[in-house]
Order: structure tokens, then C-alpha cells, then sequence
């Protein structure tokens, strides 16, 4: 009996139906953005200064330019440029007294402001933007700016409990029930977090969105990546990808219009209550239904394709089977990704690489946001710099090999991290120019990763070692707006400096994988153990390069 793929090789492997179900599912994942790096705009930290209606009283009655108010009235920096004081610490000064006056008012106070006392802000802060941000609105400054950190690692708990948990429904309950649900729960408190009333509610809804967006981003993966056929998989799964970049530089727009928070997270939200019609749009994967054993129902899906694409299923082919035979399995453990040399190497150096990619990844955007200059155009230039990521995985990996791109570009990831240390801060061009670079790295760096994880596991033990390895993402993302927003109150570049290792130290782990390009899947542990051995090419390299992407899309974070 024929399998899913022999029939869609007669009725289109990516044709009509394929190719408006990927667009459909592109607009999914270029959703997904905003809420995996909106911490940019929806966090954004500007310059801010203590609150005192008794300067703002004063100021109001000498009639002084905010240029002078701040000069009169706001602690100067700290040793070796230390902007704490400026921005957390208020002089210890009764500003209605009469006798301040209206030139250099603290000068009769003491001949240097140094000797005055400081004390915390007793009534808010003001902040130094048009817009607005959680951090202006909530206060999430000073002795409260861990609070930011905490909103950002709230989603990357949700990604890591999500994509498990939901990814395990999907197998259980199918995959287009499933999509529909995260759509709704994540469009539901999108929403609700955008008219959140306090700190609390709005990180609950952080996490909950967190909880069902990343898992509906991989559910609409492993959705195209099974109605495609074999030869179109890999490209259609880095597609998918691409669009999330997409995303980005439409996020960039959109929070450019919307400076003001609340309305920004409505916008980026209510496009998703869009993807509730594809219910009627979207048909359930013939393959998961063939898992089921629902043979006459996947059997109706296909004929829906060949019917939206015009090519009639042949007769000797209305039969389906399984696209792999029952037979013995083994039960995988966690021990079996430890227990052998070569595959406890594999291990370590993926679970690293998984978390450099997601730290990298998410602490360079974040750090754009704390840098000078416009963190709309910056943030833009490094977006485009995915385009050519991907571009380059597409011609290398079948030409060049995975194995030196992916260690090169950990080392140009890290390399443009430490060179941006030292760029003076006039040159901006040659800042965001390097950053870019970098920015390109890390995109590649991580979507090899997604690549070779599969292709350095034996067939028993491959979802398994795919689920641990890559659950470091997640734990990369946790971590890391604590790096960024904490090392940046110590100096400005010491997160750059920590990427840097982080990312030189992933390129030189990845020399001590094997070249997987053109071989096979192992299937065993011992095939595993002797991949140093066996260099020669494959014939079947094309089937394993698109079974390992297929693979990556049943991955569950």
C-alpha cells in the first residue's frame, strides 16, 4: 500500500492547496514574533530622574528650561560614569525653603554637591519619552528593574512548560484541534494583558501567552511540514522560519506608530483571532491520522488537496499504509544520551550550542534596545540580517557541509560581540555594522542546530535527545534578560563581552561534532559511535537530510 508521500507525488507535493496553506501558516509564525522578542519595545527603558513636586514647583517659579532643572536639581553621575545616581537618587533637600534661589539654588548649601545627601525617589520618576512602556507605566526602575527581567523570562517559563506539554496533546488529540486552541488562548490573553490593571496580571497573562504560543508556532510547523512533500519539507521548514523574520520587521513598524505599550500589544494581538477561521481553512494532517489509524478520514483530507489542486488521486493509490512499518522499538531512556563516549559528547555540545543560540539570540536584541541611537532603525538592520542566514543555510548545507558554517558562525556571533566592545561610540555606523554581522551568525548558528540535533541520534532515542537538548533554548531564554539588564547596570558592554564567550566557546564545541552531510540517519548506537569512522557519502542523503527536518518539526521546545 502506498504511503502519504507516493500519493502526494501524483497529486502535487507542493502545489495550489500547499502553497496557501504555507501562507496561511506564515502569517501564524510571523505573529509569533512580537511575543517572543516584543520585550524590545514593550520594555523599553528610558532616561528617567526622581519626581519631586517641590522641584517641579520651584522650576515653575524661576521659570528654568528642563535643561537647567535637571543641572540645578539631579545628582550627577557616579564614579567612572555610574548613572545610578542620576537616575534612582534624589538630593535630601527641602526645596520650599526660601532661601534657594533661582541660580544654582544648592550652591548656598554646600560648596560641593558631592557632600549633600541622597536619598531613594519618595514620588515616582519621570521618564524622558512621548510613549509609554511597562516600565514607565509600572515603575520598573531602580530597586524594581529586576521586575523587567522577570517579565521576559516569565514567557521563556511558558515556551519551556508549553511546548511539552501542548506539543504531547497534539500527538494525543491532533494537530489542527490543538493549533486552534493556543490561537485562542494566546489571542485571549494577549489581549488581557494589554488592559491589565497591575504588574501581577499582566505577567500572568505574560506567561500564559507564553504557555501556548511557542507550542502553536511549532504545532503550525509540524502542520506544513507534513502536507508538503519529502523534496519541498526542508525548504517550506526554513520558510516557515523566515517568516517569523518577517515579523520582526513588521513588529519594528507597527511599534514606530504605536510608541504607547497597551496599544501596541493590542495591535500585534488581534490579527490572531484571524486565525480562528482556519477551521474552516485549515484540513487536519493526513499523517497524524494515519497514526490514529483513521485511514478513511486522511483519505478524505488527500482527496480535498488533489481536489483544491486539480489532480485526481490514481486508483491504484486510494489505499494508504503507515509511512513506517511496526515493528520491535525500544524503550529510550535519558540514560541513553549519556551512557556511550560519542553520544554523551553529542550531548553536551548540543545542549551548549542550544543555549548559546537562544542566549545570543535573545540578549543581542535585547541589548539593541539599551544602546544609543534609534532603537527602531537598529533594530530593523539586524532583523534584514536573517534573510541572508537563511539563504546561506539553503546553499551550504548540501555543498559545504554543516559542520564548518555552524562552528563559523558561533565564532563570527562571538567575534562581533568582543569587536563591538571596543568601537568607539562616534562611529555608530561601524557599531550597528559589526552587530549586524553578528546578528547574522547567531541566526545561522541557531538554525543549524535545528538541523544537525536529529542527524547525531539513533532512531530510537532521536525525539528524545531533540526534546532535552533543545529544552536549553528555553532555559537560555530564562536566563538571559537577567545577563543583559543586570551586567548592563555594572557596564554597558559587559553583557557583550559574556556573549562573546559564550559564543567563541559554542564554535569551538561544535568542531568536535562529526560531518553529518551526506549520511544517512543512524539507526543505531553503534552507527552513532563509528560516525568518526565512516566519511563516505551516502546515496539516500537526500532522504536523511529531509527526514532529520522532519523530524525536528515532532521536537516539543
Amino acid at each position: 500500500m502506498p504511503s502519504v508521500d507516493d500519493i502526494l507525488e501524483h497529486i502535487g507535493e507542493f502545489s495550489f492547496f500547499q502553497k496557501q496553506t504555507f501562507f496561511l501558516l506564515a502569517l501564524l509564525s510571523a505573529t509569533f514574533a512580537p511575543i517572543y522578542v516584543g520585550i524590545v519595545f514593550l520594555g523599553f527603558t528610558p532616561d528617567h530622574r526622581c519626581q519631586s513636586p517641590s522641584v517641579a514647583e520651584l522650576s515653575r517659579r524661576c521659570g528654568w528650561s528642563p535643561a537647567e532643572e535637571l543641572n540645578f536639581t539631579v545628582p550627577g553621575r557616579g564614579p567612572a560614569g555610574d548613572t545610578f545616581p542620576s537616575h534612582c537618587l534624589s538630593y535630601e533637600v527641602d526645596w520650599n525653603q526660601s532661601a534657594l534661589g533661582c541660580v544654582d539654588p544648592l550652591a548656598g548649601l554646600a560648596t560641593n554637591r558631592s557632600h549633600l545627601p541622597l536619598g531613594p525617589c519618595r514620588h515616582g520618576w519621570v521618564y524622558d519619552t512621548p510613549g509609554s512602556s511597562i516600565v514607565t507605566e509600572f515603575d520598573l526602575v531602580c530597586a524594581s528593574s529586576w521586575m523587567l527581567d522577570l517579565f521576559q523570562s516569565a514567557v521563556n517559563i511558558g515556551f519551556f512548560i508549553g511546548s511539552v506539554g501542548i506539543g504531547y496533546l497534539a500527538d494525543r488529540f491532533g494537530r489542527k484541534l490543538c493549533l486552534l486552541v493556543t490561537i485562542l488562548i494566546n489571542a485571549t490573553s494577549g489581549v488581557l494583558m494589554a488592559i491589565s490593571p497591575t504588574y501581577t496580571w499582566m505577567l500572568i497573562f505574560r506567561l500564559i501567552q507564553g504557555l501556548v504560543s511557542k507550542a502553536g508556532w511549532l504545532i503550525g510547523y509540524i502542520l506544513i511540514t507534513e502536507l508538503v512533500g519529502l523534496s519541498y519539507r526542508r525548504t517550506v521548514g526554513i520558510l516557515y522560519q523566515v517568516s517569523f523574520t518577517v515579523g520582526l520587521l513588521v513588529l519594528t513598524g507597527v511599534a514606530y506608530a504605536l510608541p504607547h505599550w497597551r496599544w501596541l500589544q493590542f495591535t500585534v494581538t488581534l490579527p490572531n483571532f484571524c486565525f480562528l477561521l482556519y477551521y474552516w481553512c485549515i484540513p487536519e494532517s493526513p499523517r497524524w491520522l494515519m497514526s490514529q489509524n483513521k485511514n478513511t478520514q486522511a483519505m478524505r483530507v488527500i482527496k480535498y488537496i488533489s481536489k483544491k489542486n486539480r489532480k485526481p488521486v490514481p486508483v491504484s493509490l486510494q489505499s494508504l499504509r503507515a509511512d513506517e512499518e511496526v515493528g520491535e522499538k525500544l524503550k529510550p531512556s535519558f540514560l541513553d544520551l549519556v551512557r556511550t563516549p560519542q553520544i554523551r559528547k553529542h550531548t553536551l555540545v548540543l545542549m551548549y550550542n542550544w543555549f548559546s543560540g537562544s542566549a545570543l539570540y535573545q540578549g543581542l536584541i535585547m541589548h539593541t534596545g539599551l544602546a544609543e541611537g534609534s532603537i527602531y532603525l537598529d533594530f530593523f538592520y539586524l532583523a534584514l540580517m536573517e534573510f541572508p542566514a537563511a539563504l546561506i543555510i539553503i546553499l551550504t548545507i548540501d555543498r559545504v557541509g554543516r559542520r564548518y558554517p555552524w562552528a563559523g558562525s558561533n565564532l563570527v556571533a562571538g567575534a562581533a560581540c568582543l569587536a563591538s566592545v571596543f568601537i568607539p561610540g562616534d562611529l555608530q555606523w561601524l557599531r550597528v555594522t559589526v552587530a549586524c554581522l553578528g546578528r547574522m551568525g547567531v541566526t545561522l548558528a541557531y538554525e543549524m542546530v535545528c538541523l544537525v540535533n536529529a542527524e547525531l541520534y539513533p532512531t530510537f532515542i532521536r525525539n528524545l535527545g531533540v526534546l532535552v537538548c533543545s529544552s536549553m533554548c528555553d532555559i537560555g531564554g530564562i536566563i538571559t534578560p537577567f545577563l543583559v539588564y543586570r551586567l548592563t547596570e555594572v557596564w554597558h558592554e559587559l553583557p557583550l563581552v559574556v556573549f562573546a564567550v559564550i559564543g567563541l566557546v559554542a564554535g569551538g564545541l561544535v568542531l568536535l561534532l562529526p560531518e553529518t552531510r551526506g549520511k544517512t540517519l543512524p539507526e543505531t548506537i553503534d552507527e552513532v559511535e563509528n560516525m568518526w569512522r565512516n566519511t563516505s557519502p551516502s546515496v539516500t542523503l537526500r532522504k536523511s537530510t529531509h527526514l532529520s527536518y522532519d523530524l525536528l518539526c515532532n521536537l516539543r521546545g
